[in-house]
């Protein structure tokens, strides 16, 4: 299961993740994403504190994203490594 929850503070859009991150839940997110870079677009921000699973896809995915400037809050260390390590290269956001 997959799912997503939209918060907004003052300065931050937050897209709080959770259950599984696979290849076929992209779109979905690429989707959200160009609809928050619209005429006047927030920082944006995934919160993957309930996330439990993710593809590689998805590890390039968010590394793409982070490399974009959207923060990762509360990433698994598993997610952090694979993203440090390179697993995670050039896959837009």
């Amino acid at each position: 299961m997959f799912k997503i929850r939209r918060s907004q503070d003052k300065d931050v859009v937050t897209f709080v993740l959770s259950g599984r991150i696979e290849e076929e839940q992209l779109s979905e997110l690429q989707k959200l994403l160009k609809i928050e870079s619209g005429a006047d677009p927030t920082p944006i921000a995934f919160d993957l504190g309930d996330v439990k699973l993710v593809d590689r896809e998805a590890i390039k995915f968010f590394a793409a994203c982070e490399a974009h400037g959207i923060l990762l809050k509360n990433c698994p260390s598993y997610v952090r490594e694979w993203i440090e390590t390179g697993r995670g290269r050039s896959n837009e956001p």
